[in-house]
């Protein structure tokens, strides 16, 4: 017998295979909805629903577009701030993308808004998702994530859930960070269908994020089916060489999650949708080895199934940011 003195290299050798892996033998329908189910559970979802008392706040006319902010209720009591932008001579209405920033200071950052030191840098990793959308011919929508911009940060700007770990505060509630976020979504979706159509062709929503945006973007993907285009970005690796093998903020942690599944094996439920996982050779927090395990059990879901021309994989030639010049082609294409 080894004898182990390392914690964490003990708990790598306990692991073990997941226990609702994707392994092409199941039923891909009886085992997406099963595995659905346990992912909702684990999330610690769902959250009661309530009106959503949405509220246009400002409207500002900028270079090209139009921006709406705006606000809605997602549980009682707690509201998200949004961003809108509407593209000039906007005859009909136009697929949406969603733009989820990552550990950032706030959705201005999506916005192309500086606001903090450091922003612009932040900026010129591609993570202004709402400006290019709009360039690309699309609507945008921006929010803050929970423990983020608006919904939480600290005087310089910075996320309070890497700042001051308070993501950790809705574990003891059987919540996780990850699980608000996506209720978020679902829930803005519920509002951009209640109250947006005049901008917005719901069958093209299209969901985007880098880092921890890219996160939110993947648990999202798994479970809403109202999403047309998946575009999670440094963030789908396996658990064992990305969130388990070094520090990461908090909210990137749900509970019990590796017992039943890897990355590869969740993403295997956003099929039908269509999928580009982006990541960048250099990404030291989601190294490519980890990515392509992940995306290789995915494409083999949508290979199996028939849809193997609407997952692609986007390996950009740095490190861990957005690469639009390489993701937008594709995108397109399978838009048309």
């Amino acid at each position: 017998m080894k004898k182990i003195y390392n914690a964490l290299e003990y708990v790598h050798s306990i692991s073990g295979e997941p226990a609702m892996k994707y392994d092409g033998k199941q039923d891909f329908a009886e085992w997406q909805k099963k595995a659905k189910v346990k992912l909702t559970e684990l999330l610690g979802l769902p959250f009661e629903k309530c009106d959503d008392l949405f509220e246009i706040k400002e409207t500002v006319k900028k270079d090209g577009y139009t921006q709406i902010n705006f606000e809605f209720q997602s549980e009682k009591g707690f509201f998200v701030p949004c961003g809108l932008l509407v593209p000039d001579n906007m005859e009909k209405p136009l697929p949406v993308v969603i733009c989820l920033q990552g550990h950032s200071t706030g959705m201005h950052i999506s916005l192309g808004i500086e606001k903090f030191e450091n922003d612009s840098k932040t900026i010129a990793g591609g993570r202004d998702f709402a400006v290019r959308a709009v360039k690309e011919g699309f609507c945008a929508i921006a929010l803050d994530q929970r423990y983020m911009g608006a919904t939480g940060q600290s005087e310089e700007g910075k996320p309070s859930c890497l700042a001051d770990n308070t993501a950790m505060a809705t574990l003891l509630l059987g919540r996780t960070a990850i699980g608000e976020r996506v209720w978020d979504v679902e829930r803005l979706i519920d509002v951009i269908e209640k109250h947006l159509t005049e901008y917005i062709d719901t069958d093209k929503i299209i969901l985007m994020g880098n880092s921890g945006g890219g996160t939110a973007t993947f648990y999202t993907s798994c479970l809403e089916d109202r999403i047309h285009m998946s575009i999670p970005s440094c963030a789908v690796c396996t658990y064992e060489d990305s969130i388990m093998a070094m520090y990461h903020c908090p909210c990137n942690f749900v509970p019990g999650v590796r017992k039943y599944f890897n990355m590869g094996d969740l993403g295997c439920l956003i099929a039908p949708k269509k999928l580009i996982v982006v990541c960048g050779k250099d990404d030291y927090i989601f190294p490519l080895e980890g990515v392509k395990k992940s995306f290789d059990i995915i494409k083999s879901a949508y290979d199996t199934n028939g849809l193997g021309d609407i997952c692609h994989l986007v390996i950009g030639d740095g490190g861990h940011q957005f690469y639009p010049d390489q993701a937008w082609p594709i995108a397109h294409s399978m838009l048309d």
